[in-house]
């Protein structure tokens, strides 16, 4: 999209076009979706968080004053309402878990949905994946956004200073710290848990 159409798109956005917001959401739905789920774990969660993403935007069009890009203002919004989201999830958890533990309520198993694969495959492919989430939930929160929008999303680290409100440089030294605490936590896990 060039700055022409970008600047028309948004200009139709806050006169309150029905067809910029169609056209705003068909170009950056699939971003959307990909960074909420990086940071949700789950497709349904994701799902709904898109549509609150655009709901916000679409409420908030008239404050965007255009001091980054349309679709980074869009990127920052859902890293923002996905942060929030785990938030307040895990106070739910912890909230669950007192009642729990006070013997108020019962808990439902999760039953996992089945895999086409080889089972011994997938369990090893999920708890690999569990690991290094486990460690990437441990990162501060700018180091973990800024690893997830830069290896997972392949944001460069412009895109990612604008999600962020940081320089390159720090962006860049977010990403270096990142990947060094992955590789502290994942080195001390596997050999205190792999003999």
């Amino acid at each position: 999209m060039t700055d022409t159409d970008n600047n028309s798109l948004i200009h139709e956005l806050k006169s309150g076009g029905t067809a910029a917001f169609k056209s705003l959401v068909e170009l950056h739905q699939d971003l959307v979706l990909n960074i909420c789920y990086r940071f949700l774990h789950n497709r349904q969660d994701a799902e709904d968080m898109a549509q609150e993403v655009f709901l916000q935007a679409h409420r908030s069009i008239s404050r965007f004053r255009g001091d980054a890009k349309l679709s980074t203002w869009l990127y920052r919004i859902a890293v923002s309402k996905s942060l929030d989201f785990i938030r307040m999830k895990n106070r739910k958890k912890r909230f669950s878990s007192i009642k729990n533990a006070l013997g108020i309520s019962g808990q439902a198993d999760n039953i996992p949905s089945p895999e086409g694969t080889n089972p011994d495959t997938v369990a090893e492919r999920k708890e690999r994946l569990q690991i290094l989430q486990n460690a990437l939930n441990t990162l501060p929160e700018n180091q973990r956004i800024a690893i997830t929008l830069s290896k997972y999303e392949g944001f460069s680290q412009q895109e990612i200073a604008g999600v962020l409100g940081t320089t390159v440089s720090a962006v860049e030294s977010l990403v270096h710290r990142s990947k060094q605490n992955l590789k502290k936590k994942l080195t001390r896990y596997y050999e205190k848990n792999i003999k």
